[in-house]
């Protein structure tokens, strides 16, 4: 499978898949917080600062809202990366949050995390595990994030190979338990490690996730009983409808159902936790954004602090949130974010 963009899809461009949000007379996503008085939507701080370092990734997912993929060569540069860790010396954000593609791909990957980790930061990072197995430079990385503390995050939309490799591609459901096996050889998901190991579901199809604490128990029990693999936490979130899922959603027939789905199931609760207020989205190209989708759809924060070279901690906390027909995603029934639900 190609990437959108590879493909010349029309959906590689944002302002197309902006268009097609905005236009089948869905209700107004800012017109729901107007009507809770959470309008304009204003942050509670920058407790995590997330850093996309690149589109590029060993892997082509079906849902991918990146449209990352092995032909996707977009990526964050060690200049920029500079730039990141001199605000974050400066500043008491606690979390660094690495995310892609495959942050692993990244040439300066494991330079970033030494001088983060020296910062004294919390680093999370988002693999998606058979980069560990994909090649043998990448063998050590277990050894790797343990030594620097780092809170691995990996993506696995089942416990069962065809519902995993449905989303993910043949053979990444074996290669993924065989990452796993390797985590917690090194005591990554292992109760008393201090190593946390957390994994992340999302819908195979057109549906909202299920509660979080009934299929993290199901996650362990049957990951333990068939493989003898551990994990700390399961983090459910819901499929955004932009990209390539939103590609999906159209050639499936299920787009407009999707929307009225997750419009229906507006929360109130969930809507006052979203992730946006208390992170930051730093794109592979240094430009600041409210969330990882946004920095999807190419919408930059609001204001005149809109790339890493010019940032304004002060005007960022103090920033009007932007919002679109997707944030639709982040509010429907128990609410969704990088951390699982929010309600």
């Amino acid at each position: 499978m190609k990437s959108l963009k590879a493909q010349g899809h029309a959906f590689s461009e944002s302002t197309q898949q902006l268009e097609q949000l905005n236009k089948n007379g869905f209700e107004p996503f800012k017109e729901k917080l107007q009507n809770i008085g959470l309008f304009p939507l204003k942050p509670t701080g920058i407790d995590i600062f997330q850093m996309n370092l690149g589109k590029m990734c060993n892997q082509t997912c079906q849902h991918c809202h990146v449209d990352a993929g092995p032909d996707r060569k977009e990526i964050m540069t060690r200049e920029t990366m500079q730039y990141c860790l001199d605000i974050l010396a400066k500043s008491n954000i606690q979390t660094v949050d690495l995310t892609g593609g495959a942050p692993e791909m990244n040439p300066d990957f494991r330079w970033l995390v030494e001088e983060a980790s020296a910062l004294g930061k919390h680093i999370i990072n988002r693999c998606n595990l058979t980069i560990i197995n994909a090649n043998k430079k990448y063998h050590d990385l277990p050894e790797f994030f343990a030594k620097h503390k780092v809170e691995v995050v990996s993506s696995l939309p089942h416990y069962t190979a065809f519902r995993t490799d449905r989303q993910r591609g043949d053979g990444v459901f074996d290669r993924s338990i065989d990452a796993m096996k390797r985590l917690n050889d090194v005591g990554y998901g292992i109760e008393g490690s201090g190593l946390e190991f957390n994994l992340v579901y999302n819908p195979t199809g057109a549906i909202l996730p299920g509660p979080q604490a009934s299929l993290e128990a199901d996650y362990k029990r049957e990951l333990k009983r068939k493989f003898g693999v551990e994990f700390n936490n399961l983090f459910v979130i819901t499929n955004m409808p932009i990209s390539r899922f939103l590609e999906y959603l159209l050639r499936s027939g299920n787009y407009e159902e999707y929307m009225q789905t997750l419009i229906e199931a507006f929360n109130p609760i969930a809507a006052s936790g979203v992730m946006c207020r208390n992170t930051l989205s730093i794109g592979w190209d240094g430009y600041l954004y409210d969330c990882d989708f946004n920095q999807m759809l190419d919408l930059k924060v609001k204001g005149n602090s809109q790339h890493v070279s010019e940032f304004d901690f002060e005007a960022l906390e103090n920033r009007e949130i932007v919002l679109d027909q997707h944030c639709y995603g982040c509010t429907a029934g128990l609410g969704s974010s990088c951390g699982g639900q929010t309600s």
